[in-house]
């Protein structure tokens, strides 16, 4: 309750300057137009791709991959080392490549000092392999998940997820992407060599001291911060001040917010357009032209930018809507405008054609989630329902295979979003109208802005377990860890009489 009771002091000084006139407010809040690192970078390092682990494949056919965790240093500001933490290296992780219908086994070893986890963001398997809280990892022990890759093409990836600790280890540097290939994806008109047109840009802040190591100060609320800490200095695959040289007429991007809070709205600074071609659980059936795309902490997408030759662009994260009101927007980041890479083409750029018209297949129909009252999630005052986390108490079960109407109300005058484990949804409503147009692919993470209500129809899996679940939250990684999350069973009609009233807390061994 400590770091509940610290952000809502900080609520409170936040609400008495909502009620101060403005010349009493100081500059900080209304004359400056926000932070930003425009026109001070040179974009001088060359940004680092994350490279492809090659697992291993054992008799039985399985692919098998070895991720260690340990601490490190890396240099991330000029001149500078960083204690950082990462896996198969000093920050971030490689990135794990499957094709749907794999087998695989992934050995997690835990150097660290500290118990983690390592949850697989996105991916449709077990609740037992899941790596949420209910699978923690001791110092010095190794965890060995497996399971069959039973989902379409997508951008995943993994990160700890240990209850709270979340947003202090993947600020730290424990991360990396999980990419899955199909046959539908392959047979595209879609840029497809990584690292060459097809580049991953995972895009997080950090604050640093002096002396240039990591600043933890603001992840459990410090000062005026509302949904926990928002950097200066933005790194892009753990790269600072980063460019990349690219080679095709079009180059797909995919995109992964892997921040702790800040929402990013990425777009060009020269307004081109460029399309969506894919969300979090995979392909969209269009293309979507957009100039701007927002993305909260652990949303992903997919996009594909046209190039000319001898040219040079910037990325960069404008502004983002997140709705409410001027005072906690700027809080929360709202007012922020960061450069995020230098985009350098070659003289002669290899010919490539635009998306395809069509790409995925057509969604299953939401009717499908039936006429029932949906299952309403209330966001206020950093609980769940009123309630805090309890590693074990059963928030909900839902039958395997089938799809609910979940509603995600935010009450309260700060920005939340909000990621399920164990299924996909999509947006059906937003405030009780269609979704913006760039929220209609199939999702697992979306942003709920202050004052909102989101309905989504969720797509549970076939996996049945009675005694482990699976995770819902609020994916903004320190009201995550002050308890803004619930669990729930997804059982099969066999195995629905096996439910306890209530479950084994993993670090206890015990229940109430």
């Amino acid at each position: 309750m400590t770091r509940r009771r610290t952000l809502l002091r900080g609520l409170a000084v936040a609400g008495g300057l909502l009620a101060a006139p403005a010349a009493g407010i100081g500059g900080y809040l209304y004359a400056e137009s926000g932070r930003t690192n425009v026109g001070t970078l040179t974009f001088r390092n060359r940004l680092a791709v994350p490279p492809l682990l090659t697992p291993s494949t054992d008799h039985d056919g399985r692919k098998r991959f070895r991720l260690t965790l340990a601490a490190g240093r890396t240099e991330l500001l000029p001149g500078t080392s960083t204690g950082t933490w990462g896996a198969n290296g000093s920050i971030l992780g490689p990135t794990l490549r499957v094709r749907r219908g794999d087998r695989v086994a992934v050995e997690v070893t835990n150097q660290l000092p500290e118990t983690t986890s390592v949850h697989w963001h996105g991916m449709h398997l077990p609740a037992a392999m899941d790596g949420g809280p209910h699978q923690p990892i001791a110092p010095g022990q190794v965890w060995r998940p497996y399971w069959t890759v039973e989902q379409r093409a997508a951008t995943l990836w993994y990160h700890p997820h240990l209850h709270a600790h979340t947003a202090a280890h993947v600020y730290r540097g424990v991360a990396g992407l999980f990419l899955i290939d199909d046959d539908e994806s392959d047979t595209l008109r879609l840029p497809n060599r990584y690292g060459d047109d097809d580049i991953p840009l995972i895009l997080q802040d950090r604050t640093f001291r002096d002396d240039g190591s990591l600043d933890e100060s603001d992840l459990g609320f410090g000062g005026l911060t509302i949904t926990g800490l928002l950097g200066d200095r933005i790194l892009v695959n753990g790269t600072y001040d980063p460019y990349v040289e690219v080679g095709a007429e079009q180059v797909r991007f995919r995109l992964l917010n892997g921040a702790n809070a800040r929402v990013f709205s990425v777009g060009f600074t020269d307004d081109r357009e460029f399309a969506l071609v894919a969300t979090e659980a995979g392909l969209r059936e269009q293309p979507l032209p957009l100039r701007r795309l927002m993305l909260s902490p652990g949303e992903r997408a997919e996009i594909v930018v046209p190039f000319r030759a001898g040219e040079q662009v910037v990325l960069r994260s404008f502004p983002p809507p997140l709705g409410g009101n001027a005072v906690y927007r700027r809080l929360a980041g709202g007012h922020d405008t960061f450069d995020l890479l230098k985009i350098v083409t070659a003289d002669t750029l290899r010919p490539a054609a635009p998306p395809p018209e069509r790409l995925g297949a057509p969604a299953p129909p939401v009717a499908d989630a039936g006429a029932a009252p949906p299952f309403r999630i209330t966001m206020g005052d950093f609980l769940l329902n009123d309630r805090t986390m309890d590693p074990t108490r059963i928030d909900r079960v839902v039958r395997t295979g089938t799809v609910e109407w979940w509603e995600i109300v935010n009450g309260q005058l700060i920005p939340h979003n909000f990621h399920l484990h164990g299924a996909a949804f999509r947006v059906h409503e937003v405030n009780g109208r269609p979704p913006a147009p760039y929220l209609t692919g199939e999702k697992d993470t979306v942003y709920v802005p202050p004052g909102s209500r989101v309905r989504l129809a969720v797509r549970f899996l076939a996996h049945s377990d009675a005694r482990t679940p699976y995770m819902f939250h609020c994916h903004l990684l320190a009201h995550e860890d002050a308890g803004m999350m619930g669990q729930f069973l997804t059982v099969s009609a066999q195995d629905a009489p096996l439910v306890p009233g209530t479950l084994v807390d993993p670090h206890t061994g015990h229940g109430k």
